[in-house]
């Protein structure tokens, strides 16, 4: 709309040829300066709507009530710009007197009047310019013009003729005897002795057999395709073992891979039931990415070391996570992801945690195992949110073993 308004600008400081010129790029310049701040106002009421806010004070003053609305649009619509501009001098007359009973109502058709009068006049001059156009297409009638066809197609034959004429004496001596032998004698052979005679080139050149050279042709295609699809796949392959940055920043908070991590995440990850969100309309929903690792190990409690040895170890358990989701495009920063811990179904030793942030993303669940945290940050625990990641390190409490 900005820029329809610049354009609109522009045509009205140079087509000023005529007045009628000048009152159509007026007329438009108000309808679009409406429907500009229209579309500001939605634009307001979406963002305060994401933000959880209220619309601003403008946006409420600009708008009417809903019922005042369709009052005013039944009175206006389908008037002349002559009608409205005589209902405008009756309206601030009676203002300027305080006859008006209702002053709001009579305020709030003022506040339109102007925009239902451009928009008459964009009408009155578009039937105006239609009636012009089809008068003129009355008038330019069917006989007239194949007259007029065809004395300008005689006219353009004679000066064809007498050009041939001037060419003929300028460049056609006078005929001679032999040469009016040789057409005379060609004119009684028999039709098609003036065709071209088929010339054979040299019987030392190779013909192209059509089907070779179109095999030839599709073998020269496929190489092209392969070479194509070769360079796709390098870039492919390169960019699947290049880490985006936010891979590269989780892996430096991670630090390195110590014995017993792993890669957690995908064989984890848990499909959740259809979630529709609020803002489904505004934004394409979509899930985070993530890059977590999963921690196990020997526990050695007193029943390990009893039964088993390092040549014999016992099995690994797991002893904590590290979580790291990527929200980069989070439309509200300001407000950080959440986790929830959920039940798993009617299993005890499993359970689910689930991260959710907002728009544009879909809340996303992994199945961990279900044992006590330790929320000490000397043992490991980190819940924080910065630069679009989420963090969540945590380990399991170890238990004494007890007889």
């Amino acid at each position: 709309m900005e820029e329809l308004h610049d354009d609109i600008k522009m045509h009205l400081d140079l087509d000023r040829e005529s007045q009628v010129n000048v009152k159509y790029w007026e007329a438009l310049m108000v309808v679009c300066d409406w429907e500009l701040g229209e579309a500001r106002k939605r634009d307001a009421v979406d963002r305060a709507r994401v933000r959880g806010e209220e619309p601003p004070r403008e946006v409420e003053e600009r708008g009417l009530h809903a019922s005042i609305e369709g009052d005013v649009k039944n009175l206006l619509e389908g008037k002349t710009s002559t009608e409205l501009e005589e209902m405008q001098n009756q309206i601030e007359s009676q203002m300027r007197s305080g006859t008006a009973k209702v002053v709001e109502y009579w305020e709030a058709i003022l506040k339109r009047l102007h925009i239902y009068k451009a928009k008459a006049c964009l009408r009155e001059i578009h039937a105006s310019l239609l009636r012009k156009h089809l008068h003129r297409l009355e008038n330019a009638g069917a006989p007239e013009q194949a007259v007029e066809a065809d004395e300008e197609l005689d006219t353009k034959e004679e000066d064809v003729m007498h050009d041939e004429e001037e060419d003929d004496k300028r460049y056609s001596p006078e005929p001679i005897e032999h040469i009016a032998e040789a057409t005379e004698s060609h004119l009684d052979e028999e039709d098609g002795s003036f065709s071209p005679e088929l010339m054979h080139g040299n019987e030392d050149e190779d013909a192209i057999d059509p089907d070779e050279d179109k095999a030839e042709l599709d073998r020269q295609r496929e190489a092209v395709v392969t070479e194509h699809q070769r360079k796709v796949k390098e870039v492919m392959t390169a960019k699947a073992k290049k880490p985006d940055e936010l891979e590269l920043k989780a892996m430096k908070a991670m630090g390195a891979m110590e014995e017993g991590d792993a890669v957690f995440g995908s064989g984890a990850e848990v499909n959740l039931d259809s979630q529709v969100y609020w803002w489904h309309d505004k934004y394409r929903p979509r899930k985070p990415k993530y890059f977590n690792r999963v921690h196990t190990g020997y526990e050695w409690n007193k029943y390990n070391q009893t039964h088993y040895d390092h040549d014999n170890p016992p099995p690994k358990i797991v002893q904590g996570y590290k979580f790291n989701i990527f929200y980069p495009d989070l439309v509200d920063k300001s407000k950080a992801p959440i986790y929830t811990i959920e039940k798993d179904g009617s299993a005890g030793e499993t359970c689910h945690i689930r991260f959710h942030a907002g728009p544009p993303y879909e809340d996303i669940s992994f199945r961990i195992v279900n044992k006590e945290w330790e929320y000490s940050h000397k043992k490991g625990f980190k819940c924080t949110f910065e630069r679009g990641i989420l963090h969540l390190y945590f380990n399991f409490k170890r238990y004494r073993y007890r007889r």
